[in-house]
């Protein structure tokens, strides 16, 4: 490959630590591709007669079909996918095989290949959230009016419903979609033809190649064009934010399912056994998915490091930038079905998320808002009341509406009879009406939105 610059070859060390086939062969299709529509444009240009257009371009057909069924080699001499291809190509119809590489880099291929591979890796990951989403729609829907316990401090808090805590998943997970969005959005030129650096002298056309590729456009400057990783960096952040909500998703999953919450009940085909403890039930899957999110977080430090000191242009530490991106999509992808999963077949127990809700004092601030409303009490003070009642309800061991009305006017004379109407859960979450609050009525008009693309 190196032609005459070189007497002897590399060292067996050399090959190996210079070889990035045994990784980069998953560029296989993109490279392909991207080669087809090089040649394709060399034809159009003139600069490839269209004889040896015709012959390469059924050469790199034929090796798509061997690919497809059987993968491709790997070779340490042939360093990488590029070359790997170049020399089955070159087996396939001859000497023609190396104009295919006139006025292009590997420099610019190996750019090119990797946006159209991150580009595919985005959308596979926006058509699993986008299911992911859907099944959050479904429980919500089905749990709109479900009682269960807010938490703060994972201390309860107030009362809100499943649906509103399953639409709370979903807002994180539109958030992710965004950002995915944005990062395809920001990558989608093509840095075909940029060469190895300077562009080149041949008369190229670069839009035409990029059309053919899918690309809004080409890149605009050739040096950034060889160097730029940024769209690989934008994936991993975006997916390392992904991997976090879905790691606290997985969290609650936890500790929902430990026996004293009793929150859901996960399905066997999520959950694991002990090896010694015939009872257990672990959630597994949960546990796997939260761990997931600190490899993918690795990732995505991985490569901040290899290019924070990389001068312009290309440099041989680059070629380590696709293992972390390949494994951080491995783990997000196995990660956002684990949750699909989970979220579709979990049954969830709400009489034990009702009793939870009901036995933490959690309606103690519809109480102090009470008394601010009906007895025109600053909140501070209607604060303070409360506490009283809450510390009273919990030396007597019952809940709030439990208290007698006696009890009750002993802490403060301005209360009434009226108050027990605030105390019960149901009566709390009707109450939060507000825009985006937990109101059945108000989870459902959030679900409806959603289900127009409007949330």
């Amino acid at each position: 490959m190196w032609g005459g610059r070189f007497a002897d070859g590399p060292s067996a060390i050399m090959r190996e630590i210079n070889a990035s086939i045994p990784f980069d062969k998953r560029l296989w299709r993109q490279d392909i591709v991207a080669s087809r529509a090089h040649v394709a444009m060399l034809g159009k240009q003139g600069i490839v007669d269209a004889a040896d257009v015709a012959a390469i371009d059924r050469g790199l057909a034929q090796i798509a079909d061997e690919y497809e069924k059987s993968g491709p080699p790997e070779d340490l001499s042939l360093e990488d996918i590029h070359m790997t291809v170049e020399s089955r190509l070159a087996e396939l119809v001859g000497p023609a095989a190396g104009r295919l590489h006139t006025a292009r880099s590997r420099n610019d291929q190996v750019a090119t290949d990797f946006r159209l591979w991150v580009r595919d890796a985005i959308d596979a990951v926006i058509a699993g959230l986008n299911a992911f989403q859907a099944a959050l729609l479904v429980r919500a829907t089905e749990h709109a009016a479900t009682i269960m316990p807010g938490f703060t401090h994972l201390q309860i808090a107030q009362p809100v419903t499943l649906g509103h805590h399953l639409m709370a998943w979903h807002a994180m997970i539109g958030r992710d979609l965004s950002r995915f969005a944005d990062a395809r959005a920001r990558m989608n030129r093509s840095p075909l033809g940029s060469a190895a650096l300077a562009g080149t002298g041949f008369p190229i056309d670069r839009h035409a190649t990029a059309a053919a590729l899918g690309f809004d456009g080409p890149t605009g400057n050739s040096l950034d064009s060889v160097s730029d990783r940024d769209f690989a960096l934008d994936y991993l952040m975006a997916a390392t934010q992904c991997s976090l909500h879905l790691s606290r998703m997985a969290e609650e999953f936890v500790i929902w399912a430990s026996q004293p919450y009793g929150f859901v009940s996960l399905p066997d085909a999520y959950s694991t056994g002990s090896s010694i403890m015939p009872q257990k039930r672990n959630p597994d899957a949960a546990e796997l998915v939260r761990g997931h999110s600190g490899r993918i977080a690795g990732c995505m430090v991985a490569l901040t490091m290899t290019m924070k000191g990389l001068p312009l242009a290309y440099s041989k530490d680059m070629q380590d930038d696709k293992p972390p991106v390949f494994e951080a999509h491995d783990l997000l992808a196995l990660s956002i079905a684990a949750m699909t999963g989970m979220v579709e077949t979990t049954r969830f127990v709400p009489e034990r998320m009702r009793a939870a809700a009901e036995a933490g004092f959690s309606t103690a601030t519809d109480f102090a808002d009470w008394l601010v409303r009906e007895g025109n009490i600053p909140f501070r003070e209607a604060h303070h009341i409360t506490g009283r009642a809450v510390k009273l309800a919990e030396t007597e061991g019952v809940a709030l509406a439990a208290l007698p009305l006696e009890a009750l006017q002993a802490i403060d004379s301005r209360i009434d009879e009226r108050v027990f109407g605030v105390l019960t859960v149901d009566a709390s979450v009707a109450s939060r009406t507000s825009h985006g609050g937990t109101a059945p009525e108000q989870v459902r008009a959030r679900i409806a939105e959603a289900r127009k693309g409007k949330a």
